[in-house]
């Protein structure tokens, strides 16, 4: 028997239902991941989901984390992943694996190591290509044998296993055969349950080439109030269900009433991606378009799920277990529900902002009756059926503020073991028992009128607290009042016994335990308080130095005389290097007017002869810093990698997957050529785009500024052309389209020189100059209404030479702060730090009374912190103030975490290196608040 047949008979998958061992289940699944909590609390944290209802997680495996040098594996401490899966199952949890090899998951480069993207010939990433797939066969070597080993096949907890992640927004050229490569890579390990790939945008065929063996699902991140947004997910439902697969959302958002409108439509996997925040220690960040479009994403890593990256729980956990107990409740009949007719159920009141009702039909009959109000304020509605029934019977219901219900009706008692029926409710079914002597349904309610309508066979009249009862024609109608706790005991014909408690919504969240006689057990709020320890009264040191000087055991990637090349071809994946050069001005030489730095990237902050310059985020573009200098000898630059993207978008260099970190080299600018104006135009743009002349004159062509011709046509093309003669005494010559908009293309004496990216406008003409010869610059561009022209400037320099570069991870700053603390001296807060600076802060710090840690604000302005706890990076922060600070983004950017695990005999050393990173202002360090976790 095959190994994909044995799995059939564990997990199976149809159009309607998801079966684990033969039972039908909704999974409720939360992320959680491994690699951003530290090991001594993964059971903890699983235990956490687990009490909130949930019945399964999703967790990626990144390579980049478990292949730190290419290489080299570690599944060890933090980073193991045999231990993580095991505490899965022994908690209960089933698990949705995601091996990638491209996580996304706002990590450092979607965990594709770094030392791919120097691989020459260059390979591409995510697709069909032998040289990328040998790398991928080496990954899979390591991680696929693991999660074979815990499938719940073999007596562990892996229902699902994912290939790569969110296809959809790459540009792969063969989806159908890279998927079927990963998943042949799957089956010669002989992974037996289901393969699954994801749609990050809808595109069923682009992320999983339709691939035989392997399941499309889908991801939704909606406005939680999107009108439309069961009908989309109903159209995917509809498509998968034709294909014979169930509706699994991998990812979506967090809320719980958008988790009940995507249960509305059929979905048997629910999974709100981050439930479990956590920390990306060390330098894992990532940057990514969700800023302008730059970001950095923070070390702290939390969306506002329910469970903080500390550990506390949010309020958002009663609300999964409001909606965990009713999945619970239906049981199967839910599971293998299909969505009703369209049209079935109306709702008529007050209907602006109402969305629905949609309807599932449960196995077994009876329905479930969706209705969701989108608006701030309560509703006043009532749900018509197309067969006449009306809930409630009279009257309105209150559909209160922001809220999501699920309304049985039809539905046979048998299915909690009581005969009858359920007929109608107003109120939501939240939670069922059967126990040795009966049934107890649990149901909540807001407003002050409600009705719950049941046909059964009582024995005599039944006992009410708190609601009215109504018996007539075989039906009890019970009439709810609002009560924080009302219920309705019957005893049946059968000899059971048979309880209906209704609760406010308030008391639902925090229910425990129902009992027949109507009593409800429920937990007690408990206050939440963050507090600062003010008796943590911290004993600060500090050194300060120059911010362009390497650490002492910095490691030598360049020497003079190699060549200038990116930090991932010289070596270095991660962290910080420091770059020197000569500058090779003569003193026949301009004023020098700046240094042009090259598609540069994370953050560089620059030094002229060791005065600081500035600090800038260009994303991967070239750079121009004004300097107002005559004799400058050397250029220095502290360059950062914050992270790889973990996406993929054209708009800078640095935000592709894969894109190179560091620089491609920096010219000491000595003129500046405004050549905006006097372009001859031809108004027409008539040009091949594969090079040749026009046909027109170019003496009868318009002499105009660049961009500037008015036209009638949308969008508007025209072909601008000029001629410009270089200094013969200079080395490099950058053209510069500032801030042009449209679609532009060059060709320099007839030669194309590519398209003109709007944002990295710099086009480097040494290829084509001789210096002293006329160029002829040719621009053909397309713009829509409104677009402007920008400016055009000429930079003419020398090329900075003799380069060396030192580089420093992780291990090496702390080897310097290990130094440097040696010279450190007493200090207090407010600290402030000269622009351009570089120090080290220290001080031991005592765990939290409760020994679970501490989270520490940093108040200020101008200041960039990487913050170790002993010997890791537990934060890398960055402070307002600047020009150059980009968009942060992810969770907290100016706080970090110490876990209360990693104290060593209730103490840790605290090292902070601080870069004061704005050019106008010192770097300011008002003060680190400690908050007990």
């Amino acid at each position: 028997m095959s190994t994909r047949i044995e799995s059939e008979s564990v997990i199976s998958l149809s159009g309607q239902a998801v079966s684990i061992h033969g039972e039908s289940v909704i999974l409720l699944c939360a992320s959680l991941f491994y690699f951003r909590i530290p090991a001594e609390l993964w059971e903890e944290r699983l235990e956490q989901v687990k009490e909130a209802g949930y019945n399964c997680i999703d967790v990626y495996f990144p390579w980049n984390f478990h292949e730190p040098h290419e290489g080299t594996w570690d599944f060890t401490g933090m980073r193991d992943a045999k231990k993580f899966l095991r505490l899965a199952a022994q908690v209960g949890l089933w698990v949705v694996a995601r091996p990638g090899p491209y996580i996304c998951s706002e990590w450092d480069g979607g965990a594709l190591p770094s030392y791919l993207y120097a691989k020459e010939p260059a390979m591409r990433f995510r697709d069909n290509d032998p040289a990328f797939l040998q790398h991928v066969a080496r990954w899979y070597a390591q991680i696929l044998p693991i999660l074979h080993r815990h499938e719940v096949t073999h007596g562990g907890s892996v229902i699902f296993v994912q290939l790569d992640n969110e296809l959809d927004f790459y540009n792969c050229s063969d989806p159908a055969g890279y998927i079927a490569a990963l998943r042949d890579m799957a089956d010669a390990y002989q992974l037996s349950v289901p393969l699954i790939a994801c749609a990050g945008q809808g595109g069923l065929l682009q992320a999983s080439g339709l691939t035989e063996g392997v399941v499309p699902t889908c991801n939704f991140y909606p406005d939680d109030r999107d009108p439309q947004f069961e009908k989309n997910v109903l159209h995917y439902r509809d498509v998968l269900h034709k294909m014979g697969f169930p509706l699994l959302v991998t990812e979506t958002n967090r809320s719980h009433y958008l988790l009940r409108r995507l249960l509305s439509t059929g979905a048997k996997l629910l999974g709100p991606y981050l439930q479990v925040s956590g920390t990306n220690f060390g330098f894992t960040n990532a940057i990514n378009n969700w800023g302008r479009p730059l970001a950095f994403l923070t070390s702290d890593y939390d969306f506002g799920g329910m469970i903080s990256p500390e550990g506390h729980l949010r309020d958002e956990v009663q609300e999964a277990k409001l909606l965990a107990r009713l999945i619970r409740a239906y049981g199967s009949s839910l599971a293998e529900s299909e969505p009703g007719p369209a049209g079935s159920w109306s709702v008529q009141g007050e209907t602006e902002g109402v969305f629905g009702p949609y309807v599932l039909r449960l196995q077994g009959g009876g329905e479930l009756i969706f209705v969701t109000n989108g608006e701030d304020h309560a509703k006043q509605i009532c749900l018509q059926g197309d067969k006449g029934t009306r809930a409630p019977s009279t009257g309105v219901l209150t559909l209160a503020a922001s809220r999501s219900l699920a309304l049985p009706a039809n539905i046979p008692l048998s299915i909690w073991g009581v005969p009858g029926r359920l007929n109608s409710s107003t109120a939501e079914l939240y939670m069922a028992e059967q126990q040795k002597d009966g049934a107890i349904l649990a149901f909540h309610m807001e407003g002050n009128h409600g009705e719950i309508v049941l046909a059964i066979e009582a024995a005599h009249e039944p006992v009410a607290e708190g609601m009215g009862v109504i018996s007539r024609e075989g039906q009890f109608e019970l009439l709810l009042s609002g009560a924080e706790t009302a219920f309705c005991r019957f005893e049946l014909k059968d000899g059971q016994r048979f309880t209906v408690i209704v609760t406010d919504r308030l008391k639902a969240l925090h229910t425990e335990t129902i009992n027949l006689d109507g009593t409800v057990a429920a937990s007690t709020p408990q206050p939440k308080s963050k507090i600062s320890d003010s008796s943590q009264a911290l004993e600060w040191q500090f050194v300060s130095g120059e911010g362009w000087k390497p650490p002492f055991q910095a490691i030598s990637v360049l020497t003079p005389g190699a060549k200038l090349d990116y930090l991932e071809r010289l070596g270095v994946y991660r962290g910080y290097a420091w770059y020197e050069a000569k500058v090779n001005l003569t003193n026949a030489d301009h004023l020098l007017q700046g240094f042009l730095v090259r598609q540069t990237s994370d953050v560089i902050s620059l030094y002229a002869d060791g005065t600081y310059i500035g600090t800038s985020t260009p994303g991967g573009a070239s750079l121009f810093v004004p300097v107002n200098e005559r004799d400058v000898e050397k250029i220095q630059a502290r360059v950062e990698i914050w992270g790889h993207s973990n996406f993929d978008d054209l708009r800078l260099p640095a935000l592709r997957l894969p894109s190179l970190k560091g620089m491609e080299g920096i010219v000491a600018i000595t003129a500046i050529h405004d050549i905006t104006a006097n372009w001859y135009v031809n108004p027409t743009g008539e040009r091949l785009l594969q090079g040749g002349a026009t046909n027109m004159d170019e003496a009868l062509w318009p002499v105009v500024g660049f961009g500037s011709w008015l036209s009638a046509d949308h969008p508007s093309q025209q072909v601008f052309r000029t001629k410009f003669v270089p200094a013969a005494n200079r080395t490099a010559w950058i053209l510069h389209f500032r801030n042009l908009q449209g679609h532009a293309r060059l060709w320099v004496n007839g030669v194309d020189a590519g398209s003109i990216h709007p944002m990295n406008a710099y086009i480097d003409l040494k290829p084509y100059v001789t210096p002293g010869q006329e160029l002829q610059l040719e621009v053909y561009l397309l713009r829509t209404m409104g677009q402007p022209g920008g400016q055009v400037l000429i930079y003419e320099g020398v090329e900075a030479s003799e380069f060396t570069v030192v580089a420093a991870d992780e291990a090496e700053l702390k080897a310097e702060a290990d130094h440097r603390i040696a010279s450190a001296a007493p200090g207090q807060l407010p600290l402030c730090l000269d622009s351009g600076k570089a120090g080290w802060l220290f001080a031991p710090i005592h765990n939290s009374a409760q020994g679970k840690g501490w989270r520490v604000r940093a108040i200020g302005s101008g200041l960039k912190l990487t913050v170790f706890m002993d010997e890791r990076i537990v934060g890398r922060l960055w402070l307002p103030g600047g020009a150059g600070r980009p968009t942060m983004t992810g969770g907290s950017a100016d706080s970090f975490y110490l876990p209360g695990p990693w104290f060593h005999d209730n103490q840790a050393q605290l090292s902070i290196y601080l870069e004061a990173v704005e050019d106008q202002a010192a770097g300011r360090l008002e003060s680190l608040e400690v908050i007990s976790v």
